[in-house]
């Protein structure tokens, strides 16, 4: 594994099982076989006093904590899957998977081949409140601050003296609940960001028969600031944690992306672009350094002397064996040629899923990869007459389960990957930074913002012919796709220029018309699935839906 011992993810403790059926999670390997004799412990007879009764057992459900981002359980890791109606493939509920469908696929930077009535409507946008996938991510965000209340409520100051845990280990558990609410506040963010209102719960709230409230977009913003705030002294310094950890840079990347766009969630002229700055600055100021060659930061060893990634979701084909993350991202996105999959370290063959429509390679000009080295595309056509034929449209080579060196890591199926996924890293930083202070933002300058511009353009160019003298925002956000595409962030930057909906920007098959059509505004906001809306009388559906 690449950041924490995996020992301790076997470990699951009871009361996770009670906390988790709450919110309607199904936790594998919770349910034992029935007996008459009902005065009996567990099988597996480990509890929370146990667990937590040694440092050694902290860290252990801390590596849970992260493990929720990479991890589903029928998959042999001991991790639940959230259970959905409907979906049968569990690497379908996976973190990252879930949220690249919302995040990319409803965007210019991807469609998808497979013909599946609920994936289609993303790129559609035709959504409704029974998606079985927008119920996916809703869920997978909800367990994961589940996990994150449990441990935070097991590490208080108190509860660890009252284990005689003291000293040098103490302190060590200080970092590590600071580490689980970065966590928490990072999946309130995403939820934050896609749903708007969604229901909330911390550790103070009961644990088993418990009704969650729904918390309204802005006090929600106010609570992360709040939490991400408290944690600073508590977080490691920036660079000095273990690899894959959260420590203080990680949540002033957080916040300076949350502050970028504050007008989304606050409302117009609630702008917060200083602080955006300020918090960019943080990170630009803590010794990371752009990854010389671009290519390199999406390879298998990708965990090896990068000075760039501030925080990634950390992959291993046999230690965290998972057909969401990377796995999905490059499999996805590769044909069945298998000299093309080799080259690309997944010998075992691609899934035909995903590919780019015209407009990604298109921000490019030249996407040959000759000009801009950023440009990483494969087989196939620009334009996409057919959603349902994956020769059409450009695959995206960006991701690659292949060493910096070109050779190909162990993977048990000849499919699984070991490529870890940048949730933060310094480019974004640049360009929060760049963004930020074209938008009025104080404390930085435009000949920084230019200085920064080009020195991304010079690492896409590897030399100054990308240089520019001047750029206004609609720059910004191009140099943004060029920079970060499949990254997870596009529809996020969309609607932060109102261009996400409405008919001022097109794209192939926007709102599933091949030349593309406007779309109405509440589609800026995911609905809340119907499940939850239906269990749950506090939530309110949001309005359109």
């Amino acid at each position: 594994m690449k950041f924490l011992s995996i020992s301790g993810f076997g470990l699951l403790i009871t009361r996770f099982g009670v906390l988790v059926c709450g919110f309607g999670l199904l936790l594998a390997g919770s349910l034992v076989s029935c007996t008459k004799d009902l005065n009996r412990m567990p099988s597996n007879t480990n509890t929370a006093d146990i667990q937590y009764s040694t440092p050694s057992g902290y860290k252990q459900v801390l590596a849970k904590v992260y493990g929720s981002y990479s991890l589903v359980s029928s998959q042999g890791t001991g991790v639940s899957d959230v259970n959905i109606a409907g979906i049968t493939d569990p690497g379908t509920t996976d973190f990252l998977r879930a949220y690249f469908n919302v995040q990319e696929l409803m965007t210019d930077e991807d469609i998808c081949a497979w013909n599946d009535a609920n994936l289609q409507a993303f790129h559609n946008m035709n959504l409704v409140s029974s998606n079985i996938y927008v119920t996916a991510i809703y869920t997978r965000s909800l367990f994961q601050i589940t996990v994150a209340n449990e441990f935070i409520r097991e590490s208080t100051d108190a509860a660890v003296a009252a284990r005689h845990i003291t000293g040098a280990d103490a302190d060590n558990i200080r970092h590590y609940r600071a580490e689980a609410r970065f966590l928490r506040a990072y999946q309130y963010w995403v939820l934050m960001d896609l749903f708007g209102s969604p229901a909330f719960v911390t550790e103070d709230n009961p644990i088993g028969d418990y009704i969650p409230k729904q918390i309204q977009r802005a006090d929600l913003f106010n609570y992360i600031e709040s939490e991400l705030k408290a944690v600073d002294s508590n977080l490691v310094a920036p660079r000095l944690n273990e690899y894959g950890r959260a420590d203080q840079a990680a949540a002033y990347a957080l916040l300076a992306r949350m502050y970028l766009n504050a007008e989304v969630y606050l409302g117009p002229g609630k702008g917060r672009y200083t602080d955006a700055v300020t918090y960019a600055n943080k990170v630009l100021q803590a010794g990371y350094s752009l990854m010389p060659d671009y290519r390199n930061l999406f390879t298998s060893d990708n965990n090896v002397n990068n000075p760039e990634v501030i925080l990634p979701i950390a992959y291993d084909a046999t230690n965290s064996q998972n057909f969401g993350g990377t796995t999905f991202l490059i499999c996805s996105s590769h044909g069945t040629d298998p000299t093309d999959n080799g080259k690309f370290g997944i010998p075992g063959g691609g899934w035909l899923g995903n590919r780019s429509t015209q407009s990604l390679p298109a921000s490019f000009g030249d996407y040959s990869g000759a000009t801009d080295k950023r440009a990483l595309f494969g087989s196939g056509t620009l334009a996409i007459t057919d959603v349902l034929d994956f020769t059409q449209g450009l695959g995206v080579y960006k991701f690659t389960n292949q060493t910096s060196a070109g050779t190909t890591p162990y993977s048990p199926n000849g499919v699984l990957c070991s490529t870890d996924f940048p949730l933060f890293r310094l480019a974004e930083m640049y360009l929060v930074y760049i963004e930020a202070v074209t938008r009025g933002g104080t404390g930085g300058d435009a000949a920084t913002a230019l200085t920064y511009f080009n020195q991304l353009r010079t690492r896409a160019y590897g030399n100054a012919n990308g240089h520019v003298t001047s750029f206004t925002l609609a720059d910004v956000l191009r140099e943004r796709q060029r920079e970060l595409y499949w990254e997870c962030h596009r529809r996020t930057d969309l609607i932060r220029y109102n261009e996400f909906t409405g008919s001022g920007y097109l794209w192939p098959w926007k709102g599933g018309v091949s030349g593309g059509a406007g779309v109405d505004a509440h589609l800026n906001l995911l609905p809340l699935p119907a499940p939850e809306v239906n269990s749950n009388p506090n939530l309110k559906q949001n309005a359109g839906y």
